[in-house]
């Protein structure tokens, strides 16, 4: 796991509080007294001397006054490395909260193309029908260990196909398999850009927006950011008519060479943002607009075949712990019906659900 600089800051030392300053100027006060006082300077390299030198600094007086200039000074040098930090205008909790950031961000990267290999062979195994995102997410996996990427980041991309597909569950998959933190976010509940962007401090609600959020708690630079179907978000507007849409949001995210020195508006200070994966789900691309668009990768996917709602069936039944006569009804009826119907998964788990609930449930008598 490789660290990288995350945030536009300057930490200074934590041990060099404003107690340790005026410590420490106090006892330069003391040498430069000492010494304006004909008090011998200790030898170099002479254990005894330099105890004798320490004796006659502490017996050297110092006066409330001097005291007093030297907590002053002490406090202006704190205030100057605060302002230089670009954090001096946060809150003290929130200053903590990036001070995690002091030794940067993790990224998880590929270890190597065989690395790769099997992810993508896992996850084509579970959801077949997904070929053409999954060799997309090869593809990235192996280049990225052959430029030598300190971590993996998907490039920016959009599956649209039909509702039920399994696209988020792809993308769950996704983030199981390569170990990052993953953050969800619903275009139908979300339709605002301050989810992804935050709100600037003064409003009632202020926050960061959530990708932050989720690399603030993880501390991991690269998580998988996905947005699902992101053409039903709209663009709400303000009374001054200005809009506030979630694909507008999202386009200096999108572009790498913005998002290396985003500012955020909460806590206005500059991240790396470049490092996030982010994957969109759509049912149609219609209503989103071309500014959008050409900064993704667009995949267009067709759902499962009968055969891969039986093969789902039958994996997922299995995992919930079903008997062989429920499977192999609810396959039945997959079979039975897919063509005639346009089945997806979601009618596949409601069926599964259904099951279950049936096996749990008490005998009557």
């Amino acid at each position: 796991m490789t660290k990288i600089k995350f945030i536009d800051a300057r930490f200074a030392d934590p041990d060099e509080n404003e107690f340790a300053l005026k410590r420490r100027f106090e006892w330069q006060l003391r040498k430069l007294r000492a010494l304006q006082d004909g008090v011998s300077p200790k030898v170099p390299g002479d254990f005894e001397d330099e105890l004798r030198w320490n004796e006659d600094l502490i017996a050297m007086p110092l006066s409330e006054k001097d005291r007093n200039k030297v907590l002053r000074r002490a406090r202006r040098v704190m205030g100057a490395r605060a302002k230089a930090s670009g954090l001096s205008h946060l809150s003290s909790d929130d200053r903590r909260a990036l001070e995690a950031f002091r030794g940067g961000a993790d990224l998880v990267g590929i270890a190597s193309e065989h690395r790769a290999d099997e992810i993508a062979a896992a996850i084509h195994a579970e959801m077949p029908w997904m070929a053409a995102a999954t060799d997309f997410l090869w593809k990235a996996m192996r280049r990225s260990v052959r430029v030598g990427e300190p971590g993996f980041r998907l490039p920016p991309v959009l599956l649209d196909g039909p509702p039920g597909i399994g696209k988020s569950v792809w993308s769950r998959e996704l983030g199981r398999h390569l170990r990052v933190p993953r953050c969800g976010i619903e275009g139908t509940a979300e339709q605002a850009s301050f989810v992804v962007n935050g709100s600037q401090r003064g409003w009632g609600s202020a926050f960061p927006g959530r990708p932050l959020q989720t690399i603030v708690q993880s501390l991991c630079a690269n998580p998988i950011v996905v947005i699902d179907e992101i053409e039903k978000a709209g663009t709400p507007t303000s009374t001054k008519g200005q809009a506030y849409g979630l694909a507008e949001g999202l386009l200096p995210l999108l572009e790498r060479s913005s998002a290396v020195a985003w500012k955020c508006p909460y806590y206005q200070v500059g991240f790396d943002m470049s490092w996030i994966s982010w994957l969109l789900t759509s049912n149609s691309l219609s209503t989103l607009p071309a500014p959008f668009l050409s900064r993704l990768e667009i995949l267009r996917l067709a759902g499962p075949g009968k055969g891969d709602l039986i093969s789902f069936a039958e994996r997922e039944g299995a995992r919930r712990g079903l008997s062989e006569a429920a499977l192999g009804a609810i396959c039945e009826v997959i079979d039975q019906v897919a063509e005639a119907h346009e089945l997806n998964l979601r009618h596949v788990s409601r069926m599964l659900s259904r099951a279950e609930a049936m096996a749990s449930s008490p005998l009557s008598h």
